[in-house]
């Protein structure tokens, strides 16, 4: 049996796959305990920070990119919405091939798709937006004598490292801290760039470090003025024979009144409060310059800032705005893909069917909004003209299905028309007897399956007896217009055959329809509107005569 190795060239050990290798343990050396860097973080210590994570001493740089997930309220935003966005794209799957071989393989992936598990695990994969990479251990399952992935883990990128040969490739720690290759067809290693560089230095957690850093001094300073300045000043005021141990109560007094709001001091001292008249105006800049550090967050995450900071009008505002997250979003889907296709579809079918000359393959893509009216506005003339053009491809294209036989179907309906004069007003007809009724009364409606009249058509009111029927004139006219139509058909459909496609035909019928004599059927067309008139007028007469 040929041994199968990975997309790096090394041998899969079977044994190891259905274990987990990487599990957290407290007091390991894969402990989920962490450290807080950000806490008095300075720019000295975040550039030192930075420099180690540069060599590849990258424990503190995560730790802190964690830290401003969690203290930074619209980074964490910015970054879920990021995340979310393409976790819950749909997935789709393409066959490798036609043969009954490849359809099987595609089917089994469609299937493990469908778990309610996959949102979040594509969720835990896609902190490689953040961080700049990502490792998720695939848990194997043979339970069934069938290899298919059980579920796959997020293991915290604490717990690897990179060569420090290359500072790209990535190894792992084993359980004695020592740096190890993947084994094969174990993980998902994740990478997705916010900038080319190292892993370590190419994610948006890198470029949001300073930031933060920024912002945290902006707010304290804040937090600082407004305990300061926000409440008015307080002053005691004691006699000029007041004791020490009333100078004392005074004081405290006054201390403590602010957070406790009331306080007993003896009838001789006096409180005042004495209240600052321009605080609002000096607390401004405070909150402008958190909004303007804010919105360069989301222009590192999102691309813009239209849809996180509510801002309404202005060139580049708006339409453009999401286009730009659009792309974003297109481009993280397209690498979701590729490494899902790479360390996931690939190692599965290779343990489960063999090494294949192509595999199915993952699309993660959200679908393009279709204008249908426009559409239906252009296949409608088309189709006028002799293309061919499938139902089925027409009802997919609206999402609608095809009618099983005996199923009721939707038919176009007239105008309705009030009837004002009560005497006329009619019972409610059934069912039947109403499209019986609107047969005999419209000969050549088309628009209802039922065939046209088989009864003559009387004349209503008293002179009824002595009107005569309209049906033999109605067949007289259907039988003298059918052969000159049908002349006029055979015509078209011999320039039908000859046409090789339908530019050739409309030349044709643009050059042949003068010579077609149409004259009969001119004829015919106009004794049968003046037999309608004349049938109309009659009815109106008897009409008034009721």
């Amino acid at each position: 049996m040929t041994k199968l190795l990975d997309a790096s060239g090394r041998p899969v050990e079977r044994r190891i796959l259905t274990e987990e290798i990487s599990a957290p343990k407290i007091g390991a050396v894969r402990s989920p305990q962490t450290g807080y860097p950000a806490d008095g973080l300075n720019p000295a210590r975040l550039a030192a920070i930075l420099r180690d994570a540069d060599a590849g001493e990258s424990v503190r740089y995560l730790e802190l990119a964690e830290a401003i997930e969690e203290r930074d309220l619209h980074y964490a935003g910015v970054l879920g919405t990021r995340k979310r966005s393409v976790s819950q794209i749909e997935i789709t799957v393409e066959e490798g091939g036609d043969d009954p071989r490849q359809v099987e393989m595609a089917e089994r992936v469609r299937q493990w798709l469908r778990r309610d598990e996959l949102n979040d695990e594509l969720f835990d994969i896609l902190d490689a937006i953040g961080k700049g990479f990502s490792f998720t251990e695939i848990i194997w399952d043979t339970s069934m004598g069938q290899w298919s992935p059980a579920r796959l883990e997020w293991r915290d990128p604490r717990w690897f490292r990179f060569d420090r040969t290359d500072l790209t490739t990535p190894m792992m720690l084993d359980e004695y801290g020592v740096e190890a290759p993947f084994p094969a067809f174990k993980f998902i290693v994740a990478r997705i760039k916010a900038k080319s560089g190292l892993p370590l230095r190419s994610g948006i957690a890198r470029l949001a470090t300073w930031n933060w850093m920024f912002k945290a001094y902006t707010q304290r300073d804040w937090a600082i003025f407004t305990q300061t300045y926000g409440q008015p000043i307080r002053v005691g005021r004691y006699g000029s024979g007041a004791a020490e141990e009333d100078r004392n109560t005074l004081f405290r007094a006054v201390a403590n009144i602010g957070g406790d709001c009331a306080a007993i001091i003896p009838e001789s001292m006096r409180i005042e409060f004495i209240e600052s008249g321009n605080v609002g105006s000096s607390t401004g800049h405070y909150q402008d310059r958190c909004d303007w550090l804010d919105k360069q967050m989301s222009k590192a995450v999102l691309g813009q800032t239209s849809t996180t900071d509510a801002e309404v009008g202005g060139l580049g505002s708006g339409r453009e705005h999401r286009e730009v997250q659009k792309d974003i979003e297109t481009a993280d889907a397209k690498a979701l893909a590729a490494i899902l296709n790479r360390d996931l579809i690939r190692p599965w079918i290779d343990l489960e069917f063999g090494p294949q000359t192509s595999y199915p393959r993952l699309k993660i893509e959200r679908p393009e909004p279709e204008d249908l009216k426009a559409f239906a506005d252009a296949i409608t003339p088309l189709v006028d003209r002799g293309l061919p053009v499938s139902v089925s491809s027409v009802l997919s294209k609206f999402g609608l299905k095809d009618v099983a036989a005996g199923e009721a179907i939707l038919r176009p309906q007239g105008p309705k028309t009030a009837e004002t004069t009560p005497q006329t007003q009619s019972a409610p007809e059934t069912e039947g007897e109403n499209m019986a009724g609107s047969a005999v009364k419209h000969p050549f409606n088309t628009q209802t399956p039922l065939e046209g009249p088989t009864t003559a058509i009387q004349s209503e009111g008293p002179s009824a007896a002595n009107s005569e029927p309209f049906a033999p004139s109605v067949d007289r006219l259907a039988a003298e217009a059918a052969p000159k139509v049908g002349e006029m058909v055979d015509q078209i459909d011999a320039m039908i055959e000859a046409a090789s496609d339908l530019d050739e035909l409309r030349e044709m019928l643009r050059t042949a329809f003068p010579g077609i004599d149409h004259s009969p059927l001119g004829g015919v067309i106009s004794t049968a509107l003046t037999a309608a008139h004349a049938g109309g007028r009659a009815m109106v007469e008897d009409d008034q005569l009721d």
